[in-house]
């Protein structure tokens, strides 16, 4: 053995030893360089077989419009119950607002999506402002389908704020 073939078995132990090589291998491949006074080491490791998976594919079902509508009341339901359950006496402070407003979309979409809707993408906003003597314009944008994309909304009013949650029901094809 050569002093090269010692010193690549050396280094490829001390690796080993260290945690950097999972397991050395007769298919591994290891490059010394020399660059000045310093060494590195190159580990290129592979095993020869790999444990491949091909991604699940589901077929096409070719429904191209949903089997029941979208329950828009019983959404607004949802919207109203946790709306005036959790500002029913709060008071606003932007920052709790800005807190809230995550917050309440969250459970909007859970409890939505607890509904088990089937083939819609649920998509819920959640604005609240301060009352006082201004107005707020809200617009939302998108591909819509007319026939089978649809929304829900609920304004709450309190003696300090307001706020509008709406939940869009779009149809997956």
């Amino acid at each position: 053995m050569t002093d090269r073939d010692l010193a690549r078995e050396k280094a490829a132990k001390l690796l080993k030893k260290q945690g950097s090589v999972s397991s050395l291998a007769s298919s591994e491949v290891i490059k010394f360089h020399k660059v000045g006074s310093m060494s590195t080491v190159s580990v290129t490791e592979d095993t020869g077989h790999h444990d491949f998976k091909p991604p699940v594919k589901f077929e096409n079902t070719y429904q191209l419009a949903p089997n029941k509508r979208f329950p828009s009341a019983k959404v607004k339901n949802v919207i109203r119950d946790v709306i005036e359950g959790y500002l029913a006496e709060e008071k606003y402070e932007p920052e709790l607002c800005r807190q809230m407003t995550k917050t309440l979309s969250e459970i909007i979409k859970a409890r939505v999506k607890e509904m088990m809707i089937p083939r819609f993408k649920i998509i819920c906003t959640v604005h609240i402002g301060e009352l006082k003597n201004s107005g707020l314009w809200v617009g939302s944008r998108c591909l819509w389908d007319a026939s089978c994309d649809t929304y829900s909304t609920f304004e709450y009013r309190n003696k300090t704020l307001f706020a509008i949650g709406t939940v869009f029901g779009i149809y997956y094809e």
